[in-house]
Protein backbone atom coordinates (compact mmCIF):
# COMPACT_ATOMS: atom_id res chain seq x y z
CA UNK A 1 0.00 0.00 0.00
CA UNK A 2 1.30 3.44 -0.93
CA UNK A 3 1.80 6.10 1.73
CA UNK A 4 -0.27 9.29 1.64
CA UNK A 5 2.76 11.24 0.52
CA UNK A 6 6.18 10.27 -0.75
CA UNK A 7 9.04 12.66 -0.81
CA UNK A 8 11.33 12.63 -3.82
CA UNK A 9 13.82 15.39 -4.41
CA UNK A 10 12.22 17.64 -1.79
CA UNK A 11 8.71 17.54 -3.30
CA UNK A 12 5.54 15.87 -1.98
CA UNK A 13 3.32 13.73 -4.15
CA UNK A 14 -0.19 12.48 -3.33
CA UNK A 15 -0.88 8.76 -3.53
CA UNK A 16 -3.46 7.54 -6.07
CA UNK A 17 -5.94 6.51 -3.39
CA UNK A 18 -5.74 9.86 -1.63
CA UNK A 19 -6.12 11.73 -4.95
CA UNK A 20 -9.24 9.71 -5.76
CA UNK A 21 -10.75 10.49 -2.34
CA UNK A 22 -10.06 14.19 -2.79
CA UNK A 23 -11.67 14.16 -6.24
CA UNK A 24 -14.82 12.51 -4.88
CA UNK A 25 -15.04 14.99 -1.99
CA UNK A 26 -14.60 17.95 -4.34
CA UNK A 27 -17.28 16.69 -6.73
CA UNK A 28 -19.73 16.10 -3.89
CA UNK A 29 -19.48 19.75 -2.81
CA UNK A 30 -19.87 21.10 0.72
CA UNK A 31 -21.56 18.85 3.21
CA UNK A 32 -25.04 20.04 4.13
CA UNK A 33 -25.44 20.91 7.80
CA UNK A 34 -27.34 18.40 9.86
CA UNK A 35 -28.93 18.39 13.26
CA UNK A 36 -31.60 20.42 15.03
CA UNK A 37 -30.39 23.82 13.75
CA UNK A 38 -30.49 22.61 10.15
CA UNK A 39 -34.03 21.30 10.55
CA UNK A 40 -35.19 24.57 12.11
CA UNK A 41 -33.59 26.53 9.27
CA UNK A 42 -35.33 24.40 6.64
CA UNK A 43 -38.68 24.86 8.37
CA UNK A 44 -38.28 28.64 8.70
CA UNK A 45 -37.26 29.01 5.06
CA UNK A 46 -39.91 26.68 3.68
CA UNK A 47 -42.47 28.15 1.25
CA UNK A 48 -45.39 27.83 3.67
CA UNK A 49 -43.45 29.48 6.50
CA UNK A 50 -42.66 32.42 4.24
CA UNK A 51 -46.30 32.63 3.17
CA UNK A 52 -47.36 32.65 6.83
CA UNK A 53 -44.91 35.49 7.44
CA UNK A 54 -46.45 37.43 4.55
CA UNK A 55 -49.96 36.97 5.95
CA UNK A 56 -48.76 38.08 9.41
CA UNK A 57 -47.09 41.19 7.97
CA UNK A 58 -50.17 42.20 6.01
CA UNK A 59 -52.46 41.61 8.99
CA UNK A 60 -50.18 43.71 11.20
CA UNK A 61 -50.09 46.50 8.64
CA UNK A 62 -53.88 46.51 8.31
CA UNK A 63 -54.28 46.60 12.10
CA UNK A 64 -51.86 49.52 12.35
CA UNK A 65 -53.82 51.47 9.75
CA UNK A 66 -57.08 50.87 11.61
CA UNK A 67 -55.52 52.14 14.83
CA UNK A 68 -53.89 55.27 13.36
CA UNK A 69 -56.78 56.16 10.99
CA UNK A 70 -54.95 57.90 8.11
CA UNK A 71 -58.28 59.08 6.70
CA UNK A 72 -58.15 61.86 9.28
CA UNK A 73 -55.82 63.68 6.88
CA UNK A 74 -58.93 64.70 4.97
CA UNK A 75 -60.27 66.61 7.96
CA UNK A 76 -57.18 67.55 9.98
CA UNK A 77 -54.80 68.31 7.11
CA UNK A 78 -51.08 67.63 6.81
CA UNK A 79 -48.76 68.35 9.79
CA UNK A 80 -47.62 71.99 9.56
CA UNK A 81 -43.96 71.02 10.04
CA UNK A 82 -43.81 69.78 6.45
CA UNK A 83 -44.55 71.78 3.35
CA UNK A 84 -44.06 71.81 -0.39
CA UNK A 85 -42.05 69.10 -2.10
CA UNK A 86 -40.91 67.55 1.20
CA UNK A 87 -44.52 67.08 2.27
CA UNK A 88 -45.44 65.58 -1.10
CA UNK A 89 -42.53 63.14 -0.89
CA UNK A 90 -43.46 62.12 2.65
CA UNK A 91 -47.05 61.66 1.55
CA UNK A 92 -45.97 59.47 -1.38
CA UNK A 93 -44.10 57.17 1.03
CA UNK A 94 -47.06 57.07 3.40
CA UNK A 95 -49.38 56.47 0.44
CA UNK A 96 -47.34 53.48 -0.70
CA UNK A 97 -47.25 51.90 2.74
CA UNK A 98 -50.98 52.46 3.19
CA UNK A 99 -51.81 50.70 -0.07
CA UNK A 100 -49.82 47.68 1.10
CA UNK A 101 -52.02 47.75 4.22
CA UNK A 102 -55.17 47.70 2.02
CA UNK A 103 -56.19 51.35 2.49
CA UNK A 104 -58.48 52.20 -0.48
CA UNK A 105 -56.63 54.22 -3.12
CA UNK A 106 -59.59 56.51 -3.93
CA UNK A 107 -59.45 57.83 -0.37
CA UNK A 108 -55.71 58.44 -0.63
CA UNK A 109 -56.11 60.12 -4.02
CA UNK A 110 -58.78 62.46 -2.71
CA UNK A 111 -56.52 63.35 0.21
CA UNK A 112 -53.59 64.03 -2.15
CA UNK A 113 -55.68 66.52 -4.12
CA UNK A 114 -57.07 68.19 -1.01
CA UNK A 115 -53.61 68.54 0.56
CA UNK A 116 -51.40 69.47 -2.39
CA UNK A 117 -53.63 70.54 -5.27
CA UNK A 118 -54.00 68.94 -8.67
CA UNK A 119 -50.44 68.90 -10.06
CA UNK A 120 -48.36 68.15 -6.98
CA UNK A 121 -51.08 65.89 -5.62
CA UNK A 122 -51.13 63.82 -8.82
CA UNK A 123 -47.35 63.46 -8.80
CA UNK A 124 -47.36 62.37 -5.17
CA UNK A 125 -50.24 59.93 -5.68
CA UNK A 126 -48.69 58.26 -8.74
CA UNK A 127 -45.34 57.94 -6.96
CA UNK A 128 -47.09 56.40 -3.97
CA UNK A 129 -49.05 54.05 -6.23
CA UNK A 130 -45.90 52.75 -7.91
CA UNK A 131 -44.09 52.46 -4.57
CA UNK A 132 -46.92 50.55 -2.91
CA UNK A 133 -47.34 48.25 -5.90
CA UNK A 134 -43.60 47.54 -5.97
CA UNK A 135 -43.47 46.74 -2.25
CA UNK A 136 -46.47 44.41 -2.53
CA UNK A 137 -45.01 42.74 -5.63
CA UNK A 138 -41.65 42.10 -3.95
CA UNK A 139 -43.27 40.78 -0.78
CA UNK A 140 -45.51 38.46 -2.76
CA UNK A 141 -42.68 37.27 -5.00
CA UNK A 142 -40.23 36.53 -2.16
CA UNK A 143 -42.64 35.23 0.47
CA UNK A 144 -45.61 33.84 -1.43
CA UNK A 145 -44.81 32.77 -4.97
CA UNK A 146 -43.18 29.42 -4.22
CA UNK A 147 -46.04 28.31 -1.98
CA UNK A 148 -48.90 29.56 -4.14
CA UNK A 149 -47.80 28.56 -7.64
CA UNK A 150 -48.52 24.83 -7.07
CA UNK A 151 -52.11 25.82 -6.20
CA UNK A 152 -52.78 27.34 -9.65
CA UNK A 153 -54.78 24.37 -10.91
CA UNK A 154 -58.14 25.81 -11.87
CA UNK A 155 -58.87 26.83 -15.44
CA UNK A 156 -59.33 30.51 -14.64
CA UNK A 157 -56.28 30.66 -12.41
CA UNK A 158 -54.10 29.02 -15.04
CA UNK A 159 -55.42 31.36 -17.72
CA UNK A 160 -54.71 34.45 -15.60
CA UNK A 161 -51.26 33.20 -14.70
CA UNK A 162 -50.42 32.45 -18.33
CA UNK A 163 -51.65 35.85 -19.47
CA UNK A 164 -49.59 37.70 -16.87
CA UNK A 165 -46.53 35.56 -17.47
CA UNK A 166 -46.53 35.89 -21.27
CA UNK A 167 -48.09 39.33 -21.80
CA UNK A 168 -47.39 40.99 -18.49
CA UNK A 169 -47.11 44.64 -19.49
CA UNK A 170 -50.25 44.94 -21.60
CA UNK A 171 -52.27 42.76 -19.24
CA UNK A 172 -51.30 44.81 -16.19
CA UNK A 173 -51.88 48.04 -18.10
CA UNK A 174 -55.43 46.92 -18.89
CA UNK A 175 -56.00 45.89 -15.27
CA UNK A 176 -54.90 49.33 -14.04
CA UNK A 177 -57.10 51.13 -16.55
CA UNK A 178 -60.12 48.99 -15.71
CA UNK A 179 -61.66 50.43 -12.50
CA UNK A 180 -63.19 47.17 -11.29
CA UNK A 181 -59.94 45.30 -10.59
CA UNK A 182 -58.83 45.59 -6.93
CA UNK A 183 -55.38 47.15 -6.61
CA UNK A 184 -54.02 44.76 -3.97
CA UNK A 185 -55.34 41.66 -5.72
CA UNK A 186 -53.67 42.60 -9.00
CA UNK A 187 -50.38 43.23 -7.20
CA UNK A 188 -50.26 39.78 -5.65
CA UNK A 189 -51.54 38.03 -8.78
CA UNK A 190 -48.64 39.56 -10.70
CA UNK A 191 -46.21 38.57 -7.94
CA UNK A 192 -47.29 34.93 -8.05
CA UNK A 193 -46.99 34.87 -11.86
CA UNK A 194 -43.69 34.99 -13.75
CA UNK A 195 -44.10 38.62 -14.74
CA UNK A 196 -41.02 40.84 -14.40
CA UNK A 197 -40.80 43.69 -11.89
CA UNK A 198 -39.93 46.45 -14.39
CA UNK A 199 -42.88 45.82 -16.78
CA UNK A 200 -45.13 45.59 -13.73
CA UNK A 201 -44.01 49.00 -12.40
CA UNK A 202 -44.21 50.69 -15.81
CA UNK A 203 -47.70 49.35 -16.48
CA UNK A 204 -48.81 50.38 -13.00
CA UNK A 205 -47.51 53.93 -13.37
CA UNK A 206 -49.01 54.51 -16.82
CA UNK A 207 -52.28 52.70 -16.27
CA UNK A 208 -53.02 54.42 -12.95
CA UNK A 209 -52.79 57.97 -14.29
CA UNK A 210 -56.36 58.49 -15.61
CA UNK A 211 -58.25 57.18 -12.60
CA UNK A 212 -55.83 58.74 -10.12
CA UNK A 213 -56.02 62.12 -11.85
CA UNK A 214 -59.81 62.12 -11.66
CA UNK A 215 -59.81 61.53 -7.91
CA UNK A 216 -57.00 64.01 -7.25
CA UNK A 217 -58.77 66.77 -9.18
CA UNK A 218 -62.01 65.98 -7.36
CA UNK A 219 -60.19 66.28 -4.04
CA UNK A 220 -58.51 69.53 -5.05
CA UNK A 221 -61.80 71.10 -6.20
CA UNK A 222 -64.05 69.66 -3.50
CA UNK A 223 -64.55 73.13 -2.02
CA UNK A 224 -66.18 74.26 -5.29
CA UNK A 225 -68.49 71.37 -6.22
CA UNK A 226 -70.15 73.32 -9.03
CA UNK A 227 -66.91 74.11 -10.87
CA UNK A 228 -66.41 72.54 -14.32
CA UNK A 229 -63.20 70.80 -13.19
CA UNK A 230 -64.97 69.08 -10.29
CA UNK A 231 -67.91 67.98 -12.46
CA UNK A 232 -65.59 66.64 -15.17
CA UNK A 233 -63.62 64.74 -12.53
CA UNK A 234 -66.82 63.20 -11.18
CA UNK A 235 -67.81 62.16 -14.69
CA UNK A 236 -64.38 60.57 -15.24
CA UNK A 237 -64.86 58.62 -12.02
CA UNK A 238 -68.45 57.56 -12.61
CA UNK A 239 -68.45 56.68 -16.31
CA UNK A 240 -65.58 54.12 -16.27
CA UNK A 241 -67.09 52.54 -13.17
CA UNK A 242 -70.49 52.30 -14.85
CA UNK A 243 -68.94 50.88 -18.02
CA UNK A 244 -67.03 48.32 -15.98
CA UNK A 245 -70.19 47.26 -14.18
CA UNK A 246 -72.03 46.82 -17.49
CA UNK A 247 -69.21 44.74 -18.99
CA UNK A 248 -69.02 42.55 -15.87
CA UNK A 249 -72.81 42.08 -15.88
CA UNK A 250 -72.85 41.06 -19.56
CA UNK A 251 -69.96 38.63 -19.16
CA UNK A 252 -71.63 37.08 -16.13
CA UNK A 253 -74.83 36.44 -18.06
CA UNK A 254 -72.90 35.03 -21.02
CA UNK A 255 -71.16 32.57 -18.74
CA UNK A 256 -74.47 31.57 -17.18
CA UNK A 257 -75.92 31.03 -20.63
CA UNK A 258 -73.19 28.51 -21.41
Amino acid sequence: MLDATTRSGGTASVSPRTAAELAVATAAGPVAPTGFAARVTRVLLSPWSRLSLLVALLASAATTVVLFQPQQLLTNGWPPQLGGAAAALAYAVAYGLCTVAFVPRPLLNLAAGALFGSQLGLTSAIAGTVLGAGVAFCLGRVLGQEALRPLLRGRWLKAADGQLSRHGFRTMLAMRLFPGVPFAASNYCAAVSRMGLLPFLLATGLGSIPNTAAYVVAGARASTPTSPAFLIALACIALPGLAGAVVAWRKRHRLRGR
